[in-house]
Formats: C-alpha cells, sequence, structure tokens
C-alpha cells in the first residue's frame, strides 16, 4: 500500500497543475468576451445596424452619414435594409444578438412591439441605441438611449408658423395633410405637434389626413384623392419633403399654383426640398437632420465602455423660409 501512495503523488501533483491551467484558460477566455455582445476584444467595435429603408432622400442621406462615419470611427458595421418591414427589423436584430455584436443600433419602422426582441438583447449583454425613432416600450432598461430629433417640435413648428401667416384669416381655412408611416413615431408626432399648434385659431382646419408613407409616389397619389374631393384646399401639411414633393406634381396638374394657390409646409430640409422653398413652391420648412452618423459611433463607444449616456439625446435643428432656404442651400450637405 505504500508503494502505490508513493507513486501516485507526482500523478496527483500533475492533476492539480492541469486543474489550474484549465481553469486559468477558461477565465482568460471568460475575460475576452467583456464589453458587450461577446466579441472578441481586440480593440474594434462591431455594430450592427438596421436601417427603416431607402424610401426618401432624408433616409437616404442618413444611410450615407452612418456608413461614413463608422468608417471613420474605426467600427465594424453590420448594416440592413429592412425595407418598411417590422417583421425584417426584429429578424435582423435577432441575427446580430446570433452573430454577438458589441453594439445594436437601429431606427424603428413603427413604435410598437419591440419588447420581445430587446429583452432578447438585453439578456445577450448586448446594448441598443434607438436612432430617428423611438419605440413606445414602458421598459426603458431594453434599450440605452435614443437619438434623434424632437418630432412633436417639428409638428408644432410646422403649426405655428403657419397660425401666424394666417392670423387675420376671417374665414376657414381648409387644410390637408400628407401623413407618414402608419404607426411611425415621426407620423404619431409630427400630427399631434401640428394640431396642438393650429389650435390656436379656430379658422384652421384639418379636413382630410391620410398616409403617404414618405414617398413622393405615395405624396402625389394622396394629394390626386384631396384634390378630387376637395375643391377648396388653402394648406397642405406634409409629413416630409418627399410627400411633399410629390404632392407639388398633383397640385401642378390640377391647375394651380404650389405655395401660391396652396401655402406648402413640410419638415426634413433635404437639398430637393430646399429647392423648392427657395423656388417658392414651398412655403416653409422644419428641419429634421439625417446626419446622425458621428454621434451615433460616439455613443456606441460610450455605451461599449460601460458608461452612462443621457437616455434622451436630441439633435440640434432649425426652420426655413424662402430667403433662409436661398441662403443655406450653396452649402447643403444632404
Amino acid at each position: 500500500m505504500r508503494k502505490m501512495r508513493t507513486q501516485s503523488a507526482p500523478w496527483r501533483a500533475a492533476a492539480v497543475l492541469a486543474s489550474v491551467l484549465l481553469v486559468g484558460g477558461v477565465a482568460a477566455c471568460g475575460n475576452s468576451d467583456t464589453g458587450g455582445g461577446g466579441s472578441k476584444d481586440d480593440g474594434k467595435i462591431t455594430m450592427g445596424f438596421s436601417q427603416v429603408g431607402a424610401e426618401s432622400g432624408w433616409r437616404t442621406a442618413n444611410t450615407t452619414s452612418i456608413k461614413e462615419a463608422a468608417a471613420a470611427a474605426g467600427v465594424e458595421l453590420k448594416f440592413d435594409d429592412a425595407q418598411q418591414k417590422q417583421e425584417n427589423q426584429i429578424k435582423a436584430i435577432r441575427n446580430y444578438i446570433q452573430q454577438k455584436v458589441d453594439v445594436i443600433a437601429f431606427s424603428p419602422v413603427v413604435e410598437s412591439g419591440w419588447d420581445t426582441v430587446l429583452k432578447e438583447a438585453k439578456d445577450a449583454d448586448i446594448p441598443v441605441i434607438l436612432t430617428d425613432r423611438s419605440v413606445d416600450s414602458a421598459d426603458k432598461s431594453l434599450y440605452k438611449t435614443f437619438l434623434g430629433s424632437d418630432f412633436v417640435k417639428e409638428g408644432r413648428l410646422a403649426g405655428e408658423w403657419l397660425v401666424e401667416q394666417k392670423k387675420t384669416a376671417s374665414g376657414p381655412v381648409n387644410i390637408v395633410e400628407l401623413q407618414g408611416n402608419t404607426g411611425a413615431a415621426p407620423a404619431n408626432d409630427r400630427k399631434k405637434g401640428f394640431a396642438e399648434a393650429i389650435a390656436a385659431n379656430p379658422n384652421l382646419k384639418v379636413i382630410a389626413s391620410q398616409p403617404g408613407d414618405f414617398t413622393r409616389a405615395g405624396g402625389k397619389q394622396v394629394m390626386e384623392q384631396f384634390l378630387k374631393a376637395n375643391p377648396k384646399i388653402d394648406v397642405l401639411f406634409a409629413h416630409n419633403d418627399d410627400m411633399g414633393l410629390g404632392a407639388l406634381e398633383a397640385i401642378t396638374a390640377a391647375g394651380k399654383v404650389p405655395g401660391k394657390d396652396i401655402t406648402i409646409i413640410t419638415v426634413d430640409a433635404v437639398k430637393d426640398g430646399m429647392q423648392a422653398l427657395a423656388d417658392g413652391k414651398f412655403n416653409f420648412i422644419a428641419e429634421c437632420s439625417p446626419l446622425l452618423g458621428p454621434q451615433l459611433m460616439d455613443l456606441a463607444k460610450k455605451v461599449h465602455a460601460g458608461e452612462q449616456v443621457a437616455p434622451r439625446i436630441e439633435t440640434e435643428e432649425t426652420t426655413f423660409t424662402q430667403a433662409q432656404a436661398k441662403e443655406a442651400l450653396p452649402n447643403r450637405k444632404y
């Protein structure tokens, strides 16, 4: 028996050493997974980004800004175009979770229906940043921050300008409204802000309001319907420039002069919209800047590092009249 104990001592020592090395190796692998989504800590951040689509000049500029900013910041970008469908975005987010990216960012197609997939990202320890559009989730811990415009404010600014312009109107002022996608935050909020502002003048009445899906084709088609159904239209409020530009075609085809026979107010301030304003075809634009890329990359680095960020970060924007559009156009980036 003594002989067996003597022979087993070196074996026990080797076993203990192997166990120590194994535990150390596991700990080292675990350490390499810290800082977000479980990708190896090589100093480079991987971001999964799901875009709404390519429905407008604004969205194209937004996508360009994000891609250029990612390249400049050294962020590896995995980009997906949801083509205006929520199910495509949910699928993309789940793919990003499976790929163990460091940060997920997306611009939600609609406000509702995100809790389940956002909970999956949270359980995977992958921080989420909302850009341009928010969600209506009651659980604010499902995302780190929302970077974007104040859509209610944009609608309110449009309405306040109209109230000032029509303050001497003695009779009813008939307004038609081209909404964005049904259920989308910009559509809901711009409609709300505009309605709140024009309530200051009981002569201002929205006589028709319908989605044009933020597209030129949609704006043209719905405006054609408005013109057929309503012989007297004084004002058009379009939730974005592209719908307003589409509406111009319908207004002109109906034998009316845009900007004179019908006052046109839009939101965004993309180059084509600004040109229409400078030409007197639009009358007022509330800006919504698409150039969120640099801010998004800065936020991605902060949340990946575990830093606290503000839950709501608003972009800086302004409004434009015809004279201001003429001045701004030569240096317009989008």
